[in-house]
């Protein structure tokens, strides 16, 4: 199975990664390579749980400026 995953940095310089596809699915770490296992792992662990999943087709990524 394939799964897109999103890749952000916070503001502590951890690596955050999450699946959309798979709500509550997310890891960190401090190096790409780290977090590439880490959410294979947590993607594998999910699927263990989680039977009955409905995988959305991924369409993108759009940013959404708001002025505050």
């Amino acid at each position: 199975m394939k799964f897109n995953v999103v890749i952000e940095k916070d503001e502590d310089g951890f690596y955050v990664a999450t699946v959309p596809s798979l709500p509550g699915c997310h890891t960190q770490a401090k190096s790409l390579d780290e977090l590439t296992e880490r959410i294979k792992e947590a993607i594998e662990v999910y699927l263990e749980v989680e039977k009955d999943i409905d995988v959305r087709k991924f369409i993108g990524v759009q940013v959404i400026e708001i002025k505050t």
